[in-house]
């Protein structure tokens, strides 16, 4: 019995009229979430970095060469305001990860592309972090991982909205 059961355990007692399943599914997607941000925070404290700016290098990095993308590209695969997104870019500009340079295509607009620190650096987390991953999950054989992402692929779809 863990934990969210001892709670659907008390509701059960105090509200027998009340189906607390889907409680019991959403608690436990809930108290996964912290867990696993918590070890992967670890992971990217090691390299100084953050989920915000492990999420902008990550973004630019798997673009591919030449590892530059629009702010606006950055906001749409990142989903965070133009605001966020511009004080992400600063800090990563300011701790030499990131570089502004003029669009090719537009002298108006300007590209973020990683800076050769940011490029090694990236590459780094990056086998870090997925190393993390791959040890958060070595407790699920591959059926049960690739089921449960079957799973989740069809839950988040139900409640996605395009």
């Amino acid at each position: 019995m863990d934990h969210v059961d001892k709670i659907l355990a008390q509701w059960g007692q105090e509200r027998p009229d009340l189906d607390v399943a889907p409680m019991g599914l959403i608690g436990r997607i809930k108290r996964l979430n912290l867990i696993l941000g918590r070890e992967m925070e670890k992971t990217w404290g090691a390299f100084g970095l953050n989920a915000a700016s492990f999420d902008v290098l990550a973004t630019l990095r798997r673009s591919g060469p030449p590892f530059s993308l629009s702010p606006s590209a950055l906001m749409a695969s990142t989903m965070v305001t133009s605001g966020t997104m511009t004080n992400r870019i600063d800090q990563l500009e300011k701790a030499g990860l990131v570089e502004r340079k003029q669009s090719p295509d537009d002298g108006r607009r300007f590209q973020i592309s990683l800076s050769e620190k940011g490029f090694a650096l990236i590459d780094e987390a990056v086998s870090a972090h997925v190393h993390t991953q791959g040890a958060l999950v070595a407790g699920l054989s591959k059926e049960q991982r690739r089921a449960l992402d079957d799973l989740l692929k069809s839950f988040s779809a139900s409640l996605e909205q395009d």
